[in-house]
């Protein structure tokens, strides 16, 4: 008995070494610090996953919106029209700005109906109810990214596997910041930066200032990553309940007796409006057989989450009254913390300044490890320091600057000597094919 709490008493007091703590911060980093390096680096790029999909996908674009929008009930017809099978319940998910599509969604389309998440996704004209294009979630390069910042593409068990990585990387962090803390006589020895003594003072530095400023925002992706994952577990903690994102935990069904006058969606939603007149509508979901019921979501101004508020308005489809209605501002401490965790952690509730710290806080956990990664490789004598010529780095920047510049001059006078080439044959037979619309009009 005395052994044995000796023996514990010099674990305990290992544990709280300098050498412990560097140790649990190399094998983390050594074990998952890849996995945490690839999902800061997809999460960051998702963060502005509407406006790269817009990018690289240039219909989505309305360049010079006008007039109204048409109704929701010409929209949804357009929908049905595009996809007749798809029978079932459809979200109507409204455009972010004057320039964007309408995004219905069918959550379980026969295509894909075995895949983990890979629902329909509709994008429409919202002022000319036109089907622009119809794609499925994971064949587009921002879905599968977000698909990698998730569940790693490895379905129900990624998705677990990334929550566990949030747990490690609060050690991490945890570790790193105990590693840092030099105690206040030594804090100004600590916060150096060394950039002429050498490539590996320069890269350790490097982690260090990144590791220090960037732990805070670090610890809240890490816990609202982990709580996504594991939406039990907030429930639990927070006393709520159907506050996972896009859920409500509520079956709501009609009462009414069905007739040939249903409630259309445009009436719906307008029903919908009537507790809340300034909110903005943001998703219309269809009901499902006789008993289904609108499901519709409005954003009220106080609320942080913009693409799933909280704000839900259920109708019914046959008599047009109001089931049931959430607010958000009868919400309880538990359920009003529980909503602010999915927008928290896609920086959404913090505004574009927000997003854009957010962006560069996932940036620094994949630097975080390159920089981690190439000093342990020093230290183990698998590579070697050098000194940097930051006059050759600036003679390369300019290299590459110049090269750039000659290589778009050069395409712009390849581009106008086509242009100049080919015009006269352009404009030629343009010529003989109006002459012989004309002659054909003589005739």
């Amino acid at each position: 008995m005395f052994l044995s709490t000796i023996m514990m008493r010099l674990q305990i007091k290992y544990l709280l070494t300098r050498t412990a703590w560097l140790k649990a911060h190399l094998y983390l980093a050594l074990s998952a610090g890849f996995f945490l390096a690839v999902i800061g680096l997809s999460g960051s790029v998702s963060i502005y996953k509407a406006d790269i999909d817009s990018l690289l996908n240039p219909e989505l674009i309305i360049r010079n919106p006008q007039g109204q929008y048409q109704t929701l009930d010409k929209i949804f017809a357009s929908i049905k029209l595009a996809h007749p099978t798809k029978t079932g319940s459809w979200t109507l998910e409204m455009p972010s700005s004057a320039n964007g599509m309408i995004t219905a969604w069918f959550e379980k389309p026969s295509e894909t109906f075995f895949e983990f998440y890979a629902p329909l996704m509709v994008s429409v004209n919202p002022y000319t109810a036109e089907v622009i294009t119809s794609r499925f979630w994971g064949n587009t390069f921002t879905t599968w990214l977000l698909n990698i910042h998730t569940q790693l593409n490895l379905d129900s068990y990624g998705w677990y596997f990334v929550g566990m990585l949030g747990i490690f990387l609060n050690i991490s962090c945890l570790t790193g910041l105990y590693l840092w803390w030099p105690g206040f006589k030594q804090i100004k020895d600590a916060l150096r930066f060394r950039p002429h003594k050498g490539m590996m003072l320069l890269v350790f530095d490097l982690h260090r200032w990144l590791g220090l400023f960037s732990v805070f925002t670090l610890l809240i992706l890490a816990n609202t990553g982990f709580l996504l994952s594991y939406p039990g577990i907030l429930d639990s903690f927070t006393g709520s309940s159907g506050m996972e994102h896009g859920q409500t935990d509520r079956t709501i069904s009609s009462t009414a007796i069905p007739n040939n006058h249903p409630t259309g969606l445009s009436a719906a939603t307008f029903v919908a409006q009537g507790p809340f007149p300034k909110a903005e509508l943001r998703r219309v979901t269809t009901p499902t057989a006789d008993t289904g019921v609108y499901r519709i979501n409005l954003k009220q101004k106080n609320e942080v989450n913009r693409r799933h508020p909280y704000t839900t308005v259920w109708v019914d489809r046959w008599s047009g009254q109001i089931k049931e209605i959430r607010n958000p501002n009868q919400f309880t401490k538990g359920e009003t913390f529980a909503s602010w965790i999915w927008p928290l952690h896609t920086g959404e509730a913090l505004g574009a300044t927000g997003r854009l710290l957010w962006f560069f806080s996932g940036i620094s956990l994949f630097i975080l490890y390159i920089s981690g990664l190439v000093t342990w490789l020093f230290k183990n004598g698998i590579i070697k320091d050098r000194p940097i010529d930051y006059e050759k780095i600036k003679e390369l920047v300019y290299q590459i600057k110049k090269e750039g510049i000659n290589s778009a001059v050069s395409l712009y006078i390849i581009i106008e000597k086509y242009i100049k080439k080919t015009t006269p044959y352009i404009i030629k037979g343009y010529k003989q094919a109006l002459n012989s619309v004309l002659k054909y009009f003589k005739k």
